[in-house]
């Protein structure tokens, strides 16, 4: 199993570690995106079949940056793709190796990377499957696609609305502007939609030239991946979900 690497270091203190770092997310991003780098280049490294060193890594939707150093760390030649120029520069770091360009339209040629990964972007494009399927394309054969995204019915779906899109995105963000006095960094319908595990899956098991290999919550112990096998309790127990596959 591809994942199994990545399942023994899937621990509850992990999980633990993990979630504490998301309380910090509009506080302290430098802190909060550094631990989200590090343990994904972790799982990365777990996930592909070879080791990182030399291997042409994609990160799609690589936001500010803060990615590149836990990859390059590694010994990848680290790419990043990203659509939006202020999300590029939020952070002030150096996009030597960023790309601006649209996830759906990746301006590489097919089979030109060993690693495609997408973290957390998903959820905030209106046409996730379409850039899903230019992830298989632009990857090698052999190499290793790995999506992860943030599901709307888990109680991280609202992003920094909380729970209360529970009750709809479009009135958790009026209340969430109510609120604070400004609208959400990420607005219903227009940068956050509502993306389902059984949506993810499905395209997966029906991707042309790639092969799911696993399936698994994201931030959850080993023991609990086991709720990705249940029908509607994954929706809102996997919280997020990585989806793997290897290009043939």
């Amino acid at each position: 199993m591809p994942a199994s690497s990545f399942a023994s270091r899937a621990t509850a203190s992990r999980s633990v570690r993990l979630f504490r770092e998301f309380r910090h997310e509009q506080t302290e991003p430098d802190r909060f995106y550094q631990a989200l780098a590090d343990d994904t280049a972790a799982m990365i490294a777990d996930l592909h079949s070879e080791p990182l060193t030399d291997a042409a890594v994609l990160d799609v939707g690589g936001g500010p940056g803060f990615f590149a150093d836990a990859f390059t760390d590694r010994g990848a030649r680290y790419l990043s793709v990203e659509p939006d120029a202020g999300e590029m520069h939020a952070a002030g770091i150096d996009h030597r190796t960023a790309v601006r360009a649209q996830g759906q339209h990746l301006p590489f040629a097919t089979g030109s990377v060993d690693v495609c990964y997408s973290s957390n972007v998903a959820e905030h494009t209106d046409r996730p499957w379409e850039m899903a399927d230019e992830m298989v394309r632009v990857t090698c054969p052999g190499g290793t696609i790995v999506l992860s995204y943030t599901l709307w019915w888990g109680p991280f779906g609202g992003h920094e609305m909380g729970l209360t899109h529970y009750v709809g995105g479009h009135r958790a963000a009026r209340w969430y502007t109510r609120r604070h006095g400004h609208p959400p960094k990420n607005l219903y319908g227009e940068s956050l939609f509502p993306i389902t595990a059984a949506a993810g899956l499905r395209w997966a098991r029906n991707a042309e030239h790639a092969e799911l290999q696993a399936a698994f919550p994201r931030y959850l112990p080993r023991w609990a991946w086991p709720v990705v096998r249940i029908p509607v309790a994954r929706e809102v127990g996997a919280t997020n979900l990585v989806l793997v596959l290897r290009r043939v």
